[in-house]
């Protein structure tokens, strides 16, 4: 079951990655009657490309509006990570609306906990970043968003780095995470109670 967090808007503007989490959560707001307007950032990679025309074929066959971002900064001293998150950022607080979603959900939540502890300052995906940026999916896990994208037989695409060992998140994801599950099994429903208590009022 998808949960949120807050009430969401009648118009809204989605951060869409062309993956299955953000794929999924474009539906569920057209499910519940939204109109929903995409926004996709280009990496500047070549799946970034292909993600693109996916996106525009999807927005087109749906008529959806579609707004586009590309790289436009320099990298200097930053990680591609950092930087990449960076110029995305850049570019949804750029955009008009009052109501911007992304795909952030439980199990982000939970690796982002455990990266920000190795450093000493355990750390919980806030559900607003500015004044539009909102992640209202905090609450729900990965597994609930497949299971419900593949229930509608939803149509996405994978973008091969998110298997790639040399970015910190992927490397946590599917090296470490299966030995902090046999550790601790329950950590996804610590990490959720954690997000409830905080944002239990919204």
């Amino acid at each position: 079951m998808i949960h949120i967090i807050g009430k969401i808007p009648h118009r809204v503007t989605v951060a869409c990655s062309g993956g299955i989490d953000s794929m999924a959560i474009v539906n569920f707001l057209r499910e519940g009657k939204r109109k929903v307007t995409i926004a996709y950032f280009n990496h500047d990679t070549l799946h970034s490309r292909q993600t693109e025309e996916f996106i525009k074929e999807f927005c087109g066959k749906n008529e959806l509006n579609l707004i586009v971002g590309r790289v436009k900064g320099d990298r200097e001293k930053r990680s591609l990570e950092e930087f990449w998150r960076d110029e995305r950022y850049m570019f949804l607080e750029s955009l008009g609306g009052d109501f911007i979603i992304t795909a952030h959900h439980l199990d982000d939540v939970v690796e982002t906990w455990l990266m920000s502890s190795f450093h000493g300052q355990p750390k919980i995906i806030p559900y607003k970043r500015g004044k539009k940026i909102f992640r209202p999916f905090l609450l729900t896990n990965q597994r609930s968003i497949a299971e419900y994208a593949k229930s509608r037989s939803l149509e996405w695409v994978e973008d091969p780095s998110n298997k790639s060992l040399i970015y910190m998140r992927n490397f946590v994801r599917h090296k470490m995470m299966p030995d902090v599950l046999k550790v601790n099994p329950g950590i996804r429903k610590t990490i959720r109670k954690k997000v409830l208590d905080l944002y239990r009022d919204i």
